[in-house]
């Protein structure tokens, strides 16, 4: 016997009919023996419509009643979900956020989860009660509604596994599984079955949208394993059918590349003839911060007279003009020539944890490239990942070029 999480996404409980679907997944891993809490999120649509209602009510409005709004979309979702179970027979019962409770600081709209005291929870689902608790949503110390951000459900499941010191957390989506690239890019693409953390996480933070980057930093750091897992076939769970995210020695596998991902919506941003002297990364790099952006990659190129250099770097394209006129704001001080900016770049990044030590990866990126005319604009790397920035309108020409020269391609 097990404890199992099992989060179902909005596509998975998009109507009562999914809903249904989704308790008789449930109701099946009950009866093999399992103890089981149940976290969801709203139906798919219904958080968009709440943000557009706060939105049509007031264009500035008070982060907490934003929050006491939105939120409610898990509310609904968890009622109906526990109502199925009863159904099919089980003791269920739904817990929003505050009765676990699951508590936050008080960051609305993008909050992060303190503590989750699941004591009573726990012991409840060990009594034999399944419970159904309400993703994406918290409370404060004050006692108001929190929400976790986009994709907080995921955190929200893998903080109550922790908390509930559950075996496994499975993650039930519209895909069955994590793949080495994009299948809507390259139909050769293949399911990877088991995936280390550290992978998982270059993978999200690098453009796939399977796992939100907070909930595989949350199990990793306390060694949760997560499977990812479709609610759509017939498999549960407890089958192992899906990917599953757990510790890198078991992951190991001879290939050096587990898979590739691309993020579309970057832009560079060049500033020309910097001064080039020391302080001159802090006087650009820090009004960047104070203004809330984000920077990805950087490039500084070698100073030929000593006096200027140039500096490259990227961001999110929503940033960009207010990157643009925070640096107009600062020119006297940083004394550059211009600014060159374009959004119209991706960012295509290699993983694998057998890239440690492995010599020749990053040579068979540049070759394949190179062979398919596409330049390079800048370069980034880590322990167990390589990305390169390139012009937008070669981007699957480079992921399929690069999926087929590492031996991703699936095997017919």
């Amino acid at each position: 016997m097990s404890l199992i999480v099992m989060k179902f996404g909005g596509t998975s409980v998009g109507d009562v009919e999914r809903i249904k679907n989704a308790a008789a997944k449930v109701a099946a891993e009950a009866r093999n023996g399992h103890k089981i809490a149940v976290v969801v999120s709203a139906m798919a649509g219904v958080t968009d419509q709440l943000i557009g209602y706060c939105r049509a009510v007031s264009p500035n409005h008070d982060p907490r009643e934003h929050d006491a709004v939105v939120s409610t979309g898990e509310q609904i979702t968890a009622g109906l979900m526990a109502m199925a179970l009863q159904q099919r027979g089980l003791n269920a019962r739904s817990w929003q956020g505050w009765q676990v409770p699951l508590r936050t600081d008080s960051t609305h709209s993008k909050a992060r989860i303190v503590d989750v005291n699941a004591a009573n929870f726990r012991q409840r689902v060990m009594d034999g009660e399944v419970g159904v608790m309400a993703g994406f949503q918290g409370v404060t110390d004050d006692g108001s509604i929190s929400t976790l951000g986009r994709g907080g459900s995921d955190t929200s499941a893998v903080a109550l596994a922790i908390a509930l010191k559950a075996d496994r957390c499975d993650i039930y989506t519209d895909v069955d599984g994590v793949y080495s690239i994009d299948p809507r890019i390259d139909p050769k693409a293949s399911k990877i079955h088991r995936i280390s953390y550290e992978e998982m996480l270059e993978m999200a933070s690098r453009g796939a949208k399977v796992l939100q980057t907070r909930s595989v930093e949350l199990a990793m750091r306390f060694r949760m394993p997560v499977q990812v897992l479709s609610t759509f076939a017939n498999a549960v769970g407890s089958e192992l059918p899906g990917t599953l995210v757990t510790d890198g020695d078991e992951t190991m596998e001879q290939n050096p590349v587990t898979g590739i991902a691309y993020t579309r919506d970057q832009a560079k941003v060049t500033l020309v003839k910097v001064a080039d002297q020391p302080g001159v990364a802090a006087a650009v790099f820090g009004p960047l911060a104070r203004a809330g952006i984000s920077v990805d990659m950087i490039v500084q190129t070698a100073s030929d007279d000593g006096k200027a250099t140039d500096i490259t770097f990227t961001i999110s394209k929503n940033d960009l003009e207010r990157a643009q006129k925070t640096l107009e704001g600062e020119r006297a001080r940083i004394k550059y020539d211009h600014i060159a900016a374009s959004a119209g770049v991706v960012k295509v990044s290699l993983i694998g944890g057998g890239m440690r030590g492995h010599a020749g990866v990053a040579a068979t990126m540049f070759e394949v490239l190179a062979d398919k005319k596409i330049n390079i604009q800048a370069i980034e790397t880590s322990e167990i990942a390589l990305g390169v920035l390139i012009a937008e309108e070669y981007t699957e020409l480079a992921l399929r070029a690069l999926h087929t020269a590492y031996g991703l391609d699936k095997k017919e």
